[in-house]
């Protein structure tokens, strides 16, 4: 391979791609492109008036399986956001929840909800394009980039948080222990 650089990942894989000549530029001008299309999808949303300017789409084999914007506005549904609302229509479409075989492009960095949303899909590459701190800065949430990196610069909830006392919460971790047999997720 001459003067490749290969470098071997912790799970044992060897990746060689960097060795060849232009995958970096192919591979920017392929991020470029699909979040050329989040990027619109945001516009889209906020044009038709669904809700912020936010859009994400999830892409399977170097096609987009679904392009979506954030809906918080028109099903008011404060979970509605881009990447959720992505993540959805894909496991709809694919008839599957395990997206391991797609990545998400988003406009943003994505909030913790959806960043979870994308994590549970196994989704296995995230793209954003602008940092939470654009969106902050037009008034959305500050927590996204507390939960994001682990800081509480930000952070202004005001939600007491409470897990219920032993004996209570008894009945709901029973639940689990009282139904592995019947349900498998993956």
């Amino acid at each position: 391979m001459g003067d490749a650089n290969v470098i071997e990942a912790k799970d044992g894989n060897i990746s060689v791609a960097a060795a060849f000549p232009g995958h970096q530029e192919a591979v920017q001008d392929r991020d470029h492109k699909f979040l050329m299309k989040a990027v619109e999808e945001a516009y889209k949303g906020v044009e038709c008036g669904h809700g912020g300017p936010f859009g994400a789409v999830i892409v399977q084999n170097d096609e987009v399986v679904v392009g979506c914007h954030n809906m918080v506005m028109k099903y008011t549904d404060p979970t509605a956001h881009a990447e959720v609302t992505a993540v959805r229509e894909a496991c709809k479409k694919l008839n599957r929840i395990d997206l391991s075989d797609c990545e998400i492009f988003a406009s943003c960095e994505p909030c913790p909800m959806c960043f979870g949303a994308i994590h549970l899909s196994r989704i296995k590459r995230l793209v954003y394009g602008a940092k939470a701190e654009a969106a902050i800065a037009i008034g959305f949430d500050d927590f996204i980039a507390d939960a994001l990196r682990g800081t509480g610069v930000y952070q202004k909830a005001n939600l007491e948080i409470k897990q219920a006392e032993p004996n209570h919460a008894l009945m709901a971790e029973q639940v689990f222990e009282n139904t592995k047999a019947k349900f498998r997720m993956y």
